[in-house]
């Protein structure tokens, strides 16, 4: 008996060992990607069934893009996330940090348009533009008719009515500000018009200059806010919330706006962090991202539904006639635009 109690006893360590060991634990991805409903479709309805096929945990890390690129930034030498979404301005800063990991070929990736890649290293998981919002109930009361361009930010109609993102910290704010800029000659390596203008124009009308779209919904909600850019998708979630808002296509096109995945360079799971980057592209992951969170489908695979396939065509429309910007001649000046910018026009 003293022997078995003393086997049994010389095994417990062993056991708890093994049951402790790494090489059973369950592996962890880390994806960085915007939070808000987002994050909740994904982690609803989108990452399950890549966990339960693989046997993996994918944890979200939510964030702005340039909070995630920021962190990513940090710890490059000894990644802390897998795979992280980035606006496609953004995107193109990581990549030129060497911040991101080649694709690797696969049938997923293969589907999506050429139009939707950066480079070898990133690719659009969700198509979007930025063009103009407004506040609905604020024009039909004031019987206002639908603003059809740029140039209707400067409407005397909207003095101390336009809300506009920050060119520091925003895209949307840096789309609207490079539409306003072409409309004054200018282009993405010469913004003398755009600054020039700014204050006899657009300036005296803004409101507020605010550092996200977050604010946007209670300032529509308080009649604050008459006007301001925005996309499609999101004026979706906010009318699903009941604000007051619809979306117009500005006359002179919106400027496209995608989100884009890649892998991290440098990540301690490289295989399967190309593995859930393939499946993200999938209409499998895909399709529930569309009818749950208005995600527009880059893969043109993805299945739509009544509820879901006027949104999918509308964007296809939009980008049609879409601007694409020049994100090497932007991210190379950007720093100085921002300082620029908060000096003579958030001054």
């Amino acid at each position: 008996m003293k022997n078995v109690n003393r086997i049994a006893l010389s095994c417990l360590p062993l056991a708890s060992l093994l049951l402790t060991a790494p090489a059973h634990a369950e592996p962890t991805l880390y994806l960085g990607m915007n939070g808000g409903t987002m994050e909740r479709v994904y982690a609803d309805k989108v990452l399950p069934a890549f966990e339960k096929a693989n046997h993996v945990k994918v944890v979200i890390v939510p964030g702005t893009s340039s909070d995630i690129l920021a962190k990513v930034q940090a710890s490059k030498d000894n990644p802390q996330m897998h795979v992280m979404f980035l606006d496609d301005g953004i995107m193109y800063r990581a990549i030129s940090m060497g911040l991101c990991d080649k694709l690797q070929d696969s049938p997923p990736l293969a589907d999506i348009p050429a139009k939707a890649r950066i480079k070898d290293e990133a690719v659009a998981v969700t198509l979007g533009v930025t063009g103009l919002a407004y506040n609905a109930r604020m024009f039909k009361e004031k019987g206002w008719t639908p603003p059809t361009s740029w140039m209707d930010l400067a409407d005397s109609r909207f003095k101390d009515k336009v809300v506009f993102q920050s060119l520091a910290s925003s895209t949307f704010g840096l789309h609207g500000f490079l539409m306003f800029n072409r409309i004054q000659g200018g282009n993405e390596s010469n913004v003398e018009p755009g600054f020039k203008t700014w204050p006899k124009t657009i300036g005296p009308n803004v409101l507020e200059y605010i550092a996200s779209s977050a604010k946007i919904s209670e300032m529509v909600q308080t009649d604050e806010a008459a006007i301001f850019p925005l996309t499609p998708t999101q004026v979706t979630t906010q009318k699903l919330l009941g604000v007051p808002v619809e979306y117009a296509q500005p006359k002179e096109g919106a400027v496209v706006l995608n989100v884009a995945e890649c892998t991290i360079a440098r990540n301690d799971q490289p295989e399967l962090a190309q593995k859930l980057a393939a499946f993200l592209l999938t209409p499998q992951a895909q399709a529930p991202a569309l009818e749950e969170g208005d995600q527009i489908p880059s893969n043109p695979k993805t299945p739509t539904t009544d509820k879901t396939r006027g949104r999918v065509e509308a964007m296809n429309k939009y980008l049609e006639t879409a601007i694409s910007i020049d994100w090497d001649q932007v991210n190379q000046r950007r720093p100085e635009w921002n300082a620029r910018w908060s000096k003579t026009i958030e001054r």
